[in-house]
């Protein structure tokens, strides 16, 4: 039970710190488990979407608060500033891609500087995220 719940805090803080502005390795973390056997695949799952839709919404505050403080050419880089660009431009569903590597921070960065409403937000980044997981959680069982 234990080493069950380490395994589970440690997949979360994987997942949570993947999705901030830190570089992690949340899916290796997920495949390692899922291919190991002993966890149920579906709280896997929950687990490592709900910590990772956390950490993109910290970047989301993150963005948020910089954008009172700050305008968009003086503080953001060029890649922040496609980025930008594009949710303004393709709205709040292009928070689906958030699971990108590279640009996903970028994207959860620019909709809190947006203020795009939170609630729709969270649960467009999370049902990217999720259908990332199920993937690999899929290719690893």
């Amino acid at each position: 039970m234990q080493e069950s719940l380490a395994g589970m805090w440690g997949l979360f803080i994987s997942a949570f710190i993947s999705s901030t502005i830190a570089p992690g390795g949340s899916e290796a973390v997920l495949a390692y488990m899922v291919s190991q056997g002993k966890y149920d695949v579906s709280f896997l799952l929950m687990v490592a979407s709900v910590g990772n839709t956390l950490g993109a919404m910290t970047t989301w505050g993150l963005g948020m608060l910089a954008a009172r403080k700050f305008s968009p050419a003086s503080v953001l880089s060029e890649k922040k500033q496609k980025a930008l660009e594009i949710v303004k431009k393709r709205g709040i569903w292009v928070l689906f891609f958030s699971w990108l590597p590279i640009i996903g921070d970028a994207l959860c960065f620019a909709g809190g500087w947006l203020t795009l409403p939170i609630l729709p937000a969270c649960v467009v980044i999370l049902l990217g995220k999720l259908g990332r997981y199920a993937v690999i959680a899929w290719l690893f069982v």
